[in-house]
């Protein structure tokens, strides 16, 4: 008997697998193969828009993937700097061996965390509760909590052109049962679909044909906030940027009858934010080229992976296609495309925990929620485990809201929207982005990972001495003033601004827009971490967008503080739209603020809601 079973060894159920241990949990990971585990069967990055403060979220949890980044990327890229701060995001292209490597590694040392390779085939359900899993050889394993981390195994297909087969994305034994039983279960079960691109033999590419696109050279940058990689920010493995061209999109379009896709052949819904070459030349016909980039896969091998050329056309056509790329006229093929089809869960019949709401203590996390992406799998993952771990422990569940963090977004969105298709995190989802910044996650989170045990003392202790430098640097800014003096004013105007006519802080200062917090830090005390100063330069500078934007977060924070019965009925509320009580009925809304983002729901209908509730009318 474990207290949590883990299903799946992708980077969902790595998350999973650590917090539960980590939390105290005598913890199972079953996955069909262990060498599979931390697998990246697409391109090897982690981060990106939105990705990358998600990163940053679990790593201030006390999650594993910022950690395992640090310790395995070819190259780190500061995205968007020069944008708003809401948008920029930390991007790394990460060795696919050293990664996987390094992840193994983690969990074979982590303290209560045992690790079995076997496919699962069944779960043992009593009275509408989980109490284990069945395996293909007839095993039975028992848990008090069990974690499906699937991906995209369930009923997983591999397809290009015509051709289909089962098989996972290395061509293994998917899992052709469980989501059958899902559905004897009563869990909702759609079809899905993903892609990945060709691979590209290193050697046979010309990249003078091509753009360079190094990684960020002014300084160091880390997923991590506790162990800090460094590294020569030059001396980074490249990636490039090519474009399609003329010829490409004439052999695509003259053989999109010989595509999986367009040649009727896929079952499942493919990525919106994520479409196939073909997808995007079909859809964009006004868009005379799109760009790629060439990406390295690993240093262990010759690998190069054409970012934003997924496609699922035959063989012989990715030839013609991939030959017509600049740079790419006598590319040899190591690993053709294709697109694979697997079975995920109706994610709104989930709670916020993520726990079913169909069988008690059954988590899922990952693609089998309908999202695409590691970055949202290890968010989930992460979740699944810290609240299977508290359940156990009669604790209440960790909620994360949409103004706390990506990861709160993400669940919110997953469980009150659901997905039609596979679902990827964008900063735009987010209405407090400004808030949910890359800098400030520790600050958001942190306190919650110390609080469930899975941030170290140390860990802590250096945050809580972040927190104290804030407070010091706050404090020194308010107070010190420059009055007008001759070297003042001649400083100022070396910064192309206005002299001084009466004394200043050192915090008005730095809202001027053409000062950093570095100019004046000659003016300072004591030093101060580059961390802190960034900190605070970004709070005085935004602080009016800031303040307004807390302000509406108190707003909704009103309603999500509005509880609904679980076991309210719908059918009983007076003047209730039918639209209305049908997908507040099937969503089951645990807050006013969960139930005004329900699609079909509009503000009357939350205005009866709350008049029900209020007349205490939710005993059904």
């Amino acid at each position: 008997m474990y207290d949590i079973l883990v299903v799946g060894g992708g980077h969902a159920g790595c998350e999973a697998s650590l917090a539960s241990a980590r939390m105290g949990m005598n913890t199972i990971l079953v996955t069909g193969n262990i060498k599979n585990i931390a697998d990246m069967p697409c391109n090897p990055s982690i981060g990106g828009p939105a990705k990358g403060i998600v990163v940053r979220e679990i790593d201030a949890l006390g999650g594993e993937m910022g950690k395992n980044t640090d310790k395995s990327f070819l190259q780190m890229k500061m995205l968007n700097t020069k944008k708003g701060i809401a948008v920029r995001a930390l991007r790394a292209q990460a060795d696919k061996t050293t990664y996987k490597e390094e992840m193994i590694k983690t969990l074979n040392n982590q303290e209560n965390l045992t690790i079995k390779e076997g496919m699962v085939e069944d779960l043992v359900v009593e009275d509408n509760e989980v109490k284990g899993i069945k395996l293909n050889n007839g095993e039975v394993i028992e848990a008090k909590a069990v974690i499906l981390t699937t991906g995209t195994y369930l009923k997983g297909a591999i397809l290009y052109g015509s051709t289909k087969y089962s098989g996972g994305p290395h061509g293994e034994e998917p899992s052709l049962h469980l989501s059958d039983k899902l559905k004897e279960l009563g869990f909702t079960i759609k079809r899905l679909k993903t892609g990945t691109p060709p691979r590209i033999e290193k050697s046979s590419i010309d990249f003078t044909k091509a753009k360079l696109e190094p990684g960020s050279e002014d300084k160091c940058y880390n997923f991590s906030f506790s162990k800090k990689v460094e590294y020569d920010p030059k001396e980074q493995i490249p990636c490039h940027l090519i474009y399609t061209t003329e010829e490409t999109h004439r052999i695509i379009n003259e053989n999109l009858d010989k595509s999986s896709m367009y040649g009727g052949y896929v079952e499942g819904v493919g990525p919106r934010y994520c479409p196939s070459i073909e997808d995007k030349i079909v859809r964009f016909k006004d868009k005379e080229r799109h760009q790629l980039f060439l990406e390295p896969e690993s240093l262990y091998y010759d690998d190069i992976y054409i970012q934003g050329f997924s496609t699922s056309m035959p063989h012989d056509v990715q030839e013609k296609m991939v030959h017509s790329l600049p740079g790419l006229e006598n590319a040899k093929i190591l690993k053709y495309a294709y697109a694979i089809e697997y079975d995920a869960i109706d994610s709104r019949q989930l709670k916020p925990s993520l726990e079913t709401k169909i069988i008690k203590n059954l988590y899922t996390a990952g693609q089998i929620n309908g999202t695409s992406g590691y970055e949202e799998a290890a968010g989930q993952g992460l979740i699944a485990g810290i609240n299977a771990s508290l359940k156990i422990k009669g604790k209440d569940p960790l909620i994360l809201k949409r103004n706390e963090a990506y990861i709160g977004v993400l669940i919110d969105d997953l469980i009150v929207k659901g997905v039609i298709d596979p679902y990827r995190l964008l900063t735009s989802r987010a209405e407090y982005r400004l808030l949910l910044r890359h800098d400030n996650a520790d600050l958001r989170l942190r306190e919650y990972g110390h609080e469930i045990g899975l941030v170290s003392e140390k860990e802590y202790k250096d945050f809580k001495n972040k927190i104290k430098e804030i407070e010091l640097l706050t404090k020194e800014l308010k107070e010190k003033k420059l009055t007008p003096k001759k070297e003042i004013n001649e400083f100022l105007e070396s910064l192309n601004s206005a002299k001084l006519l009466d004394s200043i802080t050192l915090y008005d200062l730095v809202k001027r827009t053409e000062i950093s917090i570095k100019d004046i830090v000659k003016f300072l005390d004591k030093e101060y971490m580059e961390e802190v100063l960034e900190q605070l330069e970004i709070s005085i500078k935004y602080e009016g967008y800031i303040k307004k934007e807390l302000s509406e977060v108190n707003k909704m924070l009103e309603y999500e503080e509005i509880s609904i019965p679980e076991d309210i009925d719908y059918k009983k509320v007076v003047n209730l739209a039918s639209e209305a009580c049908q997908k507040l009925d099937e969503i089951r809304p645990i807050t006013i603020g969960q139930a005004m983002r329900i699609s079909g729901v509009n503000p009357a209908d939350i205005t009866v809601l709350m008049m029900h509730l209020k007349k205490g009318k939710n005993n059904g």
